[in-house]
């Protein structure tokens, strides 16, 4: 299969896949015109701060069958993500955002793209309910990890194997020691390919700090 790069990234991915991106950009692109899907300042680069940037999420777990992206918003990383499961034939998104427009943006964006996945009209709180199961969570851009972790609490408990993959920025080191002192877990951190301070941390066995 012949491979090209992404627009402004330089990454390999195959000819399907950079179509099924750009299917998406243009999309993004005419819907942000009306309603606000990420800040209006950082459009014109799309591809490189929010495309690429989103790129990194899946291939940290490509094993993983069924994903949870939390406050999916703009699609991103998990209609890139959903892209990307696309190509392999197997595997699913199940993207949770709460706000009605922006749903109807996600599941526009699923079905012209070809993502595997499905939309969850629902508050993050609620999706443990409608989404019992995954192998990985992801969020960008969505809180503090010390409340992305009790988001992600509810499925950890279910499945000791579970990792979660959440985008941070330059002040992502005070975010871990405040998160240490209500959670134990295990870290990874992936410096990020796009933004030079910052990361991708990879969180597995979560688990709820009790007290002494």
């Amino acid at each position: 299969m012949v491979v090209h790069p992404v627009p402004d990234i330089g990454r390999e991915v195959s000819r399907e896949t950079r179509e099924r991106l750009t299917i998406f950009a243009e999309l993004f692109q005419k819907w942000a015109k009306s309603i606000n899907l990420v800040a209006p300042s950082t459009i014109a680069e799309l591809w490189r701060r929010h495309i690429a940037d989103s790129l990194q999420i899946q291939p940290l777990y490509p094993e993983a069958e069924t994903w949870i992206d939390l406050g999916s918003g703009g699609g991103f990383p998990g209609v890139i993500s959903a892209i990307l499961l696309a190509e392999r034939g197997t595997g699913w998104v199940h993207l949770v955002e709460s706000n009605q427009k922006k749903c109807a943006f996600l599941r526009t964006a699923l079905r012209e793209a070809g993502g595997r996945g499905s939309v969850h009209p629902v508050r993050i709180e609620d999706a443990p309910g409608a989404i019992p199961h995954c192998d990985a969570i992801s969020a960008r851009a969505l809180a503090e990890l010390d409340l992305l972790l009790a988001y992600a609490e509810p499925w950890a408990q279910e499945n000791a194997k579970l990792k979660a993959f959440f985008h941070k920025g330059r002040d992502y080191a005070a975010e871990i020691d405040k998160a240490r002192g209500r959670w134990d877990f295990d870290l990874v951190q992936h410096q990020s390919k796009i933004e030079t301070d910052s990361v991708v941390l990879e969180i597995s066995g979560l688990r709820r700090r009790t007290s002494a």
